[in-house]
């Protein structure tokens, strides 16, 4: 009688996939229940997120303290992991190999003792690269810098978005079998994939994210209506929410009533002078005054020739930010470089702060932007040109985005304003990104030179202005720009494309440690704009001293001196 084989142990001596994790050692029949529950990982994945996120403590930007630093390392390992799982599953399918157990227990080994090794070292750099970006902005270095708290933090970000992430692809494999009873399987399967892929975006930016933006939006538009301490309702003629205005005190909103309530007094800029001044014009139209942008313009413009803002020997139309507000640094400059003989306008567009809405709100800084100046120009082209104002025009951030709107290139700025002041342009600017594109060759991208400097010129420090030192044809615009601005720099492209900005010399408050990497360099600046206001005057997306050399280049005020600008940076920019 022919013996039966013998028949393998349940279960088999199947080969797992390579991206598979290693099974668990033997161990007693207690101990089991308690780690049923922890999630395991693929050791391709791990590989993934270990790379990833000890390349995200690498410099950025702007410094950062270490719950913000474990929060990016935390995302970047996330998708370090996915990328790792994926590269895995590429390479078994082409080569159809199958790690053994004896490989696979090696490899976890290995990657035990390179791993914290890694870790270790990657954070002592990391606070070393962080003193260092601290000392570059004249910074104390932080004192309670936590390498624990910053690995605390980014291992369970990793596990909630890891966690997330098996949740899709559950919900991929639910749809697939649930299609699969009515479908093919050639057909079901792509099916599946897709509708779980369309309705997890659907509730990222469908639900939540426009329900993060609608309340932002709720939240802001309550704030609006207050007042910070400060701003007192104007009495003078020369102010919108005045008693003669014709736009109320409590509609210009927050900003607008910061912007017309507060700045230098007549008695200020004499005690500057040496001379009698003049009380500045600020005309500010507020969201809750007109239906739209062409409405609000409309009413700015009629506001500001009540107040006589076109019979001064200045007129500044301004482009604000997202929650309307206008930066008291380049107004006080101008007025105190004027002895305020000056008249700036402005409107609110949005409730949003700038970075929000620097990613909703683009479309409507342009249009406020076009209305605003159309409405101005269209009352100021019909003075007699030896006694209307000089024209200017002014926006920082996203402002800029709506000033640049209202022209169709250099030369209709040119043909139309007597100059232009712009600070911490977005990377998004059509008309910046063409004048970068086409500078000098030689010149680096954080600080080029169009033209030979023209018409143009670029400043990351007030003695930047001064170079190339040929002619300088009027009018003249102005861009201020910070090589340590995130705003200026943040870019989708940066995902998979090496900025020029760090190629070759370095600005000088950028780290010579920063690199860039794929998708980690893109995640260091994403979370730098949210914190691109809170650098030190002169870094990030902070311009209050320079705009007092940007106006003085721009307008070039009779009979100013480098001594007098000398005089007036400490007063605006607070040093």
């Amino acid at each position: 009688m022919t013996a039966r084989p013998a028949r393998p142990p349940r279960g088999g001596t199947d080969v797992l996939a390579p991206e598979d994790p290693e099974p668990p050692v033997a161990e007693p029949r207690e101990a089991r229940p308690r780690r049923r529950w922890l999630p395991r990982y693929t050791w391709s994945g791990t590989v993934g997120a270990l790379l990833f996120g000890c390349s995200a403590l690498t410099p950025s930007l702007l410094p950062r303290g270490w719950l913000i630093q474990g929060l990016i390392a935390g995302i970047t390992a996330a998708m370090g992991y996915g990328v790792g799982v994926t590269v895995a599953w590429f390479v078994a399918e082409l080569t159809e190999g199958r790690m053994s157990a004896v490989v696979r227990r090696r490899a976890w080994q290995g990657l035990a003792v390179v791993g914290p090794v890694c870790v270790v070292v990657m954070l002592a750099l990391g606070a070393r690269w962080q003193r260092e970006i601290h000392e570059l902005m004249g910074q104390e270095p932080p004192g309670d810098w936590s390498p624990a708290g910053t690995v605390v933090v980014a291992v369970l970000l990793f596990a909630l978005l890891v966690a997330a992430g098996r949740g899709v692809r559950w919900l991929g494999r639910a749809l697939v079998r649930f299609l699969g009873r009515f479908l093919p399987r050639r057909v079901a399967r792509p099916l599946g994939v897709l509708a779980a892929g369309v309705l997890v975006l659907f509730l990222i930016n469908g639900v939540l994210f426009q329900g993060l933006v609608a309340a932002a939006n709720s939240a802001f538009s309550i704030r609006d209506g207050g007042t910070e301490e400060g701003a007192v309702e104007p009495v003078a003629p020369e102010r919108s929410g005045s008693p003669q205005s014709l736009v109320r005190w409590e509609d210009l909103g927050l900003q607008g009533r910061n912007f017309v309530g507060k700045g230098p007094t007549p008695e200020e800029l004499s005690a500057f002078s040496g001379r009698p001044a003049l009380e500045p014009v600020r005309a500010y139209v507020g969201l809750a005054s007109g239906g739209d942008a062409g409405d609000r313009a409309d009413l700015a413009v009629r506001d500001l020739q009540r107040a006589g803002g076109f019979e001064r020997s200045v007129l500044v139309v301004v482009t604000t930010t997202g929650t309307g507000w206008v930066d008291p640094a380049a107004s006080d400059s101008l007025e105190y470089e004027f002895n305020g003989d000056t008249a700036m306008v402005a409107m609110q567009y949005s409730y949003l702060p700038s970075w929000l809405s620097f990613l909703v709100d683009q479309a409507e800084a342009r249009d406020a932007g076009r209305a605003l100046f159309d409405a101005v120009y269209g009352v100021w082209a019909q003075l007699p040109p030896e006694s209307r104002p000089r024209l200017y025009v002014f926006g920082e951030s996203l402002g800029t985005f709506g000033g640049e709107a209202a022209f169709s290139g250099l030369a209709d700025i040119v043909n139309r304003t007597s100059g232009v002041l712009w600070a911490g342009p977005p990377n998004f600017n059509e008309m910046w990104r063409d004048v970068v594109g086409g500078r000098d060759e030689g010149t680096p991208e954080w600080l080029p030179v169009y033209e030979e400097g023209r018409t143009v010129r670029f400043a990351d420090e007030p003695g930047d202005l001064g170079d190339p030192g040929g002619d300088w044809d009027g009018p003249r615009v102005v861009y201020l720009q910070n090589a340590s601005d995130p705003i200026v720099w943040w870019s989708p492209n940066l995902v998979l494309g090496h900025p020029d900005w760090l190629r070759g010399e370095r600005g000088p408050d950028v780290s010579p440690g920063m690199v860039w990497l794929p998708v980690v360099t893109f995640w260091q600046v994403t979370a730098d704009l949210v914190f691109a206001v809170d650098a030190p005057d002169g870094h990030g997306h902070r311009y209050e001293a320079d705009y007092v050399d940007g106006w003085a280049a721009v307008a070039q005020p009779p009979g100013w001196t480098d001594a007098d600008t000398e005089r007036l940076r400490p007063i605006i920019g607070g040093g």
